[in-house]
């Protein structure tokens, strides 16, 4: 007769019969042993991979030339890749696998599906010098998604150390947006313009990298503030209204040149 594998949340190398798709993590118990476990938590890791689907679908519609939807497909990806952590800190779900499975998935939807746009957009028209300049923003983004990786309970989570890959796409992404909707002023086939999209991809790809410190707002989450407060908030949702990609655009940049005032007290208090 052969072994039964037992219920009781422990798993043998026996378990890996070569047939089943099947992920064992090891687990710290409340009693302070360390057990493998079998599976993987649902609902965190469905989200997760609709965000994946979400940064396909943008890189299949770029291909396609249908450029609108591969913008709103990166900002679906973005909002679930807001979702998915915050449902697996709610219901206990968190797991090395889900934090690995979600830096894949960003790369796919921030790193290699923004670049690809941009590429499709503008950039192909500057030959292996566009492809260069995407390449490296693709790069910087999977050096950031590595290094955050192996950083995790290390660094304040107050902040982040470079920008984020989600707000580098939206940057990217809403450039293109207002590029769109302004091609009076945005020729995209002239080679000046191409030249400062191929600038403005690599000066993203290096933010990401960089050692600026970005204000992570994860601690605002169960904190309260004075009404006064959304006073600003509410005025700045009004003005983005107006012009949606434009107002997106500015915020997004404000927050990427933030780092840089950030860095440069933190330096200062220093010295």
């Amino acid at each position: 007769m052969t072994n039964v594998p037992k219920h009781n949340g422990d798993c043998s190398d026996d378990a890996y019969d070569g047939l089943t798709f099947e992920v064992i993590e090891e687990e710290d118990t409340h009693e302070g042993q360390r057990i493998k476990r079998r599976g993987i938590y649902l609902w965190p890791n469905l989200i997760t991979t609709a965000a994946l689907l979400s940064g396909f679908y943008s890189i299949i519609s770029s291909m396609d030339g249908q450029f609108i939807h591969a913008i709103y497909a990166i900002f679906l990806a973005a909002l679930f890749d807001g979702l998915d952590g915050r449902v697996a800190r709610a219901i206990g779900a968190q797991s090395a696998f889900g934090e690995q499975f979600d830096s894949l998935s960003d790369l796919i939807a921030f790193g290699l599906a923004p670049a690809i746009l941009m590429y499709s957009w503008s950039l192909h028209g500057l030959g292996r010098i566009g492809l260069a300049c995407c390449f490296v923003y693709t790069a910087c983004a999977a050096f950031r998604l590595a290094r955050f990786n192996v950083q995790i309970g290390v660094v304040d989570k107050r902040y982040f150390i470079g920008v984020a890959s989600p707000l580098a796409a939206i940057l990217v992404i809403c450039l293109v947006w207002v590029s769109r909707d302004y091609s009076y002023v945005f020729h995209v086939k002239e080679l000046s313009t191409q030249i400062g999209y191929a600038i403005f991809m690599v000066v993203v790809g290096l933010l990401m990298i960089s050692n600026m410190k970005y204000y992570s707002f994860k601690q605002m989450d169960r904190k309260r503030v004075p009404f006064v407060v959304m006073l600003p908030v509410v005025l700045i949702l009004a003005a983005m209204t107006y012009n949606i990609p434009v107002g997106i655009l500015v915020v997004a940049s404000i927050y990427a040149l933030s780092g840089i005032v950030t860095t440069f007290l933190a330096r200062k208090k220093v010295t």
